[in-house]
Parts: C-alpha cells; structure tokens; sequence
C-alpha cells in the first residue's frame, strides 16, 4: 500500500496504542513515539486514529489590557485577535487530521474549549492532543470531543498564548510530530508513529493485535464469560483480510 497518510488510517481501526507501541519496540522504534503519559485522553472510552496537523505556540509575551465593559470582556478573544496577529486555521483541517499542538511551554490557558473544539471537529478533525490545558470540560465531555490534555485549564488565550504556524515539525509531550505522522489515542494514551515506518507498524500491530484477542477468547471460554467485541478476531481477520494485510 502507498504511504498516503488519509489512506492509511484504514490500517489503524481496530489497533490499540499498545498494539502499535510493541510493533515499534519490535523495529527498534523503543519509546519513540511514546507521548507523555500526562498528556491524557479527557473522558475515558475515547478512541482515534488519525493525520498530525501541527500547530506551534509561543507564550504571549503582551499581556491583555483592562476592559471596560461586561459585552467588550464576552468579546475578549475578538478584541485580542484584532490587535495580535494571528494565522487563520480556515480552510486547512481536512477529514482525518488530528490537531497536535505545542504550546511553547505556555502556562496555564484553557486554549480548546467547547466551542472551537467543535469548530475543527465539524471541519473533520478526528482529535486534537494538545501539551497543553483544555477548559469547559463539563461541556467537552457532553459533546465527546476528543481530546487529549496535559491538564483542565480555567482561563483564556489573550494575554496568554499566541499561535505562531501550522504545518511545522513540533515537539509534544516529548515526541517528534510532523504533518503526516500518524497519531492514535486510547485509554492508555497517545503514541505518534513516524510516516516512514507507518505501513510496516501497522502490519506488525495487526499481529499482536490478534494474537491477544485469540489468547483472550480463550480464556473468557475458560471463565465462561460472554465473548465482547475485544475477542471477536474473526470480524478483525476478516476486515484485515479485505485490506490484504492478511492472506
């Protein structure tokens, strides 16, 4: 298979980010991608796979001026994009990105909330990893965003944090992410895998990947538990088997 990044997510559905980190250890790829465990899926039974789109931050180094009125402080984010330049997002996000971004080791800004959270996955963003603080957290939850944090912020981008480029090689929770790269999360976390190595990971990880769910099923006839979709592996073969991966 071509290594088209949109094409080869069809590669990733049914892996889990543990799947694909020992295929990684397996080539030599040990902890390379391995984003910082800190940085943590917000609710839990959260699951994507998807393309890097970079996003680079530096901390403000303007702070936001006294406002005058309770309607000029609901219109704080406007005010301050007016006076501090900033590059547009529009147009950029195509179905199956993940927005990843670097914040420059900015302090505590809840820079994705509840609404521009909802902007880019209407857009087609499959998740956004951010080293950084999400806020409206109660509403992200409802609406199942899917979104991966170092932490729950309270307070707001002006004066805070300011968006330099997209599109550029960034660091993030310790790893290397380029537009390209391939990025999961699940309960255990978030992994980058690197767009040169992305078909060979993949095709190791669907091994891994069965060799649990067989030695599962298993044992859950062994314990006389119902099967679950965890140890269905025939409908795993089969979708892999339609891919090729699987002869």
């Amino acid at each position: 298979m071509e290594a088209e990044p949109f094409e080869l997510r069809q590669l990733y559905r049914y892996l889990r980010v543990v799947d694909v980190s020992d295929a990684m250890d397996g080539i030599g790829y040990f902890d390379r991608g391995l984003v910082s465990p800190q940085i943590r899926p917000l609710w839990p039974g959260m699951r994507f796979w998807g393309v890097a789109f970079t996003v680079r931050c530096v901390p403000a180094r303007r702070p936001m001026w006294a406002l005058g009125s309770t309607q000029e402080i609901i219109k704080a984010h406007g005010i301050w994009f007016r006076e501090v330049e900033h590059p547009s997002m529009e147009g950029l996000i195509r179905p199956g990105h993940v927005v990843v971004m670097d914040t420059g080791g900015a302090g505590e800004v809840g820079f994705w909330g509840s609404a521009n959270s909802l902007e880019v996955i209407s857009q087609g963003a499959v998740g956004i990893v951010t080293d950084g603080y999400c806020r409206d957290t109660r509403e992200l939850e409802l609406e199942r965003v899917p979104i991966c944090a170092r932490g729950r912020g309270r307070t707001i981008i002006p004066g805070r944090i300011e968006v330099v480029e997209y599109g550029s090689r960034i660091g993030c929770g310790g790893v290397q992410v380029r537009p390209g790269d391939i990025v999961g999360a699940d309960d255990d976390g978030v992994i980058v895998v690197p767009l040169e190595v992305a078909v060979e990971v993949a095709r190791h990880a669907v091994g891994v990947l069965l060799a649990d769910m067989r030695a599962r099923r298993r044992l859950y006839e062994r314990a006389g538990l119902a099967p679950d979709e965890t140890v269905d592996h025939q409908a795993v073969e089969a979708y892999y088997r339609g891919l090729g991966v699987l002869s």
